[in-house]
């Protein structure tokens, strides 16, 4: 399901968690909420603003030489994740680490790859459309079994799954819903408080914003429509913001959108609305019952590594496709390109503070200064060739 994969990766999101607990230690959730909120805030105000003034203004200022490697970087960003999990169980010794064999893992990791594939190249309908489920339940079969055979014989070394964490396991609970909590960390709260939390939340809210346009770009490329023209970009950044206040709420990550979503849209070809919004209601239903939660808590980073290659890779080469009517015979388009390309896999980060931008960000940002100086966007491909033969 692209809802639920999407989430369980969130990269944005995980680093607005890390700067929820940087600031908000003297409130605990009541921090978190705060400063979810004026993330939120900072989309809602960005909505209005697109609302009345359009979105020209983007498509200048992001033309796909810009935007079209800013999504490979997205994808290329988050492989050295994948490739990690690929390697490691779910089983760890005292100091943290995988007691699995690396090779052992990398065989359930690639099973689950294959799965995917297969399913999505091979298989009938309802195969294509769930190849992830499919392939996580591969993998987590043969990482099972290998498990099995290394607890019988002793040898951590086949461990991969910690089947440990099934005793005790409840049918029905109740997720922890942190507005429950919040209350106690009220009395640490000031205008002092509120203002450092301001800080260290607005800005990253800008700096998803731009990955939030990229991430939209690539499903327009995707399902051949422009999101940002229709359903528009207002009512998507409007509800970024409302689900991050919301989100933080009950408990979980701000909102943000995430480019292995975008991934699962452009393999299964699924990019239905209804779809979305059913696996959304269901993954908040299922959350009450420990058994599933449970299994979905053993699942293996060398499974969902296997899964994040595909995903990940996808994401590249939708970014890598956006720019195929470029025209990088001109230097101007070429020295854009390369900017963002080596600027984003080499990893450029700026920090401020409590404020990190992103190697994704930093490459956006330093990719539109130079697309500006360059003389902005240039005739692309297709373009040239209908001018000579009109000449």
């Amino acid at each position: 399901s692209p809802v639920f994969l999407g989430s369980s990766f969130a990269f944005i999101g995980s680093m607005l968690a890390a700067f929820a607990g940087a600031v908000s230690v003297e409130a605990g959730y009541a921090g978190i909420i705060f400063g979810a909120f004026f993330a939120g805030l900072v989309y809602v105000i960005i909505a209005i603003v697109v609302k009345f003034a359009g979105v020209n203004w983007i498509n200048k200022l992001m033309p796909a030489v810009v935007i079209g490697p800013t999504v490979s970087i997205i994808g290329l960003s988050l492989a050295g994740n994948a490739i990690s999990d690929i390697m490691k169980g779910k089983v760890v010794d005292l100091a943290g680490e995988s007691v699995a064999s690396p090779y052992v893992a990398l065989i359930c990791g690639l099973v689950t790859l294959f799965t995917v594939i297969i399913c999505s190249v091979y298989g009938k309908k309802m195969a294509k459309l769930i190849p992830f489920i499919i392939g996580i339940l591969a993998g987590y079969v043969v990482a099972a079994i290998f498990t099995v055979i290394g607890i019988k014989t002793g040898n951590d070394a086949l461990r991969i799954i910690d089947f440990s964490v099934f005793s005790g396991m409840k049918l029905f609970a109740v997720p922890d819903f942190s507005f429950l909590t919040a209350a106690k960390g009220l009395s640490a709260v000031d205008g002092k408080y509120i203002l450092t939390v301001a800080v260290a939340y607005v800005p990253v809210a800008f700096v998803v914003f731009a990955e939030h346009i990229a991430d939209h770009k690539n499903l327009s490329s995707v399902i051949g429509k422009d999101l940002l023209e229709d359903p528009g970009l207002h009512r998507t950044l409007l509800g970024d913001g409302v689900g991050s206040i919301a989100g933080a709420i009950f408990g979980g990550c701000p909102n943000t959108t995430y480019g292995e979503s975008v991934g699962c849209v452009a393999i299964t070809g699924n990019a239905s609305v209804v779809t979305i919004l059913g696996t959304a209601i269901m993954s908040i239903v299922i959350s009450f019952f420990g058994p599933f939660v449970t299994f979905l808590s053993t699942i293996p980073n060398c499974v969902m590594g296997g899964v994040c290659i595909t995903l990940y890779g996808f994401i590249a080469v939708s970014g890598l496709k956006m720019i195929q009517d470029v025209d990088l015979g001109d230097n101007r388009n070429l020295f854009v390109v390369a900017i963002i390309l080596i600027c984003g896999i080499g990893g450029l980060t700026l920090s401020f503070g409590k404020v990190t931008l992103t190697e994704v960000a930093c490459a956006l940002i330093l990719g539109i200064i130079a697309n500006l100086v360059l003389g902005g966007k240039d005739k692309d491909k297709a373009e040239k060739t209908t001018e000579k033969e009109a000449k």
